[in-house]
């Protein structure tokens, strides 16, 4: 292949960037020169966070949150309502739930949702941490936050059928369906998802 541009090092940064999702080489570019215009220093400070993140960085072994610590602060907080627990697709729905400062519960990582289409099965996500923390005893609600997506549907009802073999006493809810059909958590706005999770639902088939 061609090289892009005269330097090999802006030719590997630009390829390095353009690896970031929603980045594609125009805008990679543009991230590069502009470190190239700032001090080093800058660059070198940007650097050392990524690499400081990526070591540092772990994933709780309570609900498989993002953490520092074995488990993350939101399992180790004694103030959570530790019987009730949110079950959400990512990280980034834990942080946009968080934000709407009305759900005080614990929370469950799924790590994506079942899709055939591309390969993802239950295996591959965190369903059976999830049946094993229901099966502890301590959990008497479930919280199904998952969004309102066909895929969301599907890992919905693939828990919901676990569940109700595994933990029958669990009481099983779903967001209120203030979150649009279709829609994934984090293009629903604050007030509308407090409100979902407020006026949450039994979860139905």
């Amino acid at each position: 292949m061609e090289q892009e541009f005269s330097s090999t090092l802006l030719e590997n940064a630009v390829t390095a960037f353009s690896r970031l999702p929603g980045v594609g080489r125009k805008t990679a570019l543009r991230f590069a020169l502009h470190l190239l215009r700032r001090d080093p220093d800058e660059a070198v400070s940007i650097g050392e966070a990524i690499i400081r993140m990526r070591q540092g960085i772990r994933y709780c072994s309570v609900c498989h949150n993002i953490s520092e610590d074995e488990v993350c602060p939101v399992c180790s907080d004694p103030q959570r309502q530790k019987s009730i627990v949110c079950v959400v697709e990512n990280v980034k729905d834990v942080m946009i739930i968080e934000n709407t400062r009305r759900y005080f519960g614990l929370y469950h990582v799924l790590g994506g949702l079942i899709s055939p289409v591309d390969g993802i099965g239950p295996d591959r996500l965190e369903i059976a941490s999830l049946i094993e923390r229901a099966r502890s005893g301590d959990i008497e609600e479930i919280i199904l936050a998952t969004g309102a997506t066909v895929e969301a549907d599907t890992t919905n009802f693939y828990i919901y059928r676990l569940l109700s073999k595994s933990a029958p006493d669990v009481k099983i809810t779903q967001l209120a369906r203030g979150v649009s059909v279709g829609n994934e958590l984090e293009y629903t706005d604050e007030a509308t998802l407090a409100r979902s999770i407020i006026s949450r639902t039994p979860f139905e088939l």
